[in-house]
């Protein structure tokens, strides 16, 4: 059975068609990344209430077009630029692809890890000062503008005392049950 000769002079062509529609779809995805924010990865786990997961997420769909986009336009100089033999080219675009695709990888790793919730531990709100941001009635919740965990926060307040207190005030927190802070107003 013979082996059938194969016209190696188009091949070119193949890797051009790979770089065009790859670049179009990345640029196309960083389009979308950069107008509607956010990541444009799908998933199936839509639980909010978990921090960001920064795990290495090689295959991801950005790497895989950044591969073939590194794949095509290396292959594509390789034949027409640089006159390699087939059999030199496809390795070295091969190669030049994996690089691309780690390197999307790696930047998509570091990005994920800018987007890490901060925990927000409200004890460390005791004795500090801050304002009202609503009027509080004796005995009644509203809001209040404190620092937290380093962080100023408008957070649910209950006042514990029975006089009113009126927006802009300054207020002391003076405990927290179940993640509400109780507040009495500061004496001039």
């Amino acid at each position: 059975m013979a082996i059938p000769d194969i016209n190696y002079e188009n091949v070119w062509k193949i890797y051009y068609y790979v770089a065009i529609f790859s670049t179009i779809l990345f640029v196309l995805k960083l389009i979308i990344f950069t107008v509607v924010g956010g990541d444009t990865e799908v998933s199936a786990d839509f639980n909010t209430e978990t921090d960001t997961d920064c795990s290495f997420n090689f295959f991801s769909t950005q790497s895989i077009i950044s591969f073939f986009m590194g794949f095509g336009w290396m292959g594509y100089a390789g034949l027409q630029q640089f006159h390699f033999s087939q059999y030199v080219n496809f390795p070295i675009a091969f190669g030049v692809g994996l690089i691309f695709m780690v390197v999307t990888a790696a930047l998509m790793f570091a990005a994920k890890k800018l987007e890490k919730n901060v925990k927000k531990d409200k004890k460390s709100a005791i004795q500090q000062v801050g304002r009202a941001y609503t009027s509080f009635g004796p005995h009644s919740a509203g809001q209040v503008e404190i620092e937290i965990t380093g962080q100023l926060s408008v957070v649910n307040a209950m006042n514990d005392t029975e006089e009113s207190i009126n927006s802009f005030d300054l207020v002391k927190v003076v405990k927290v049950v179940d993640d509400l802070l109780y507040i009495e107003k500061v004496k001039k």
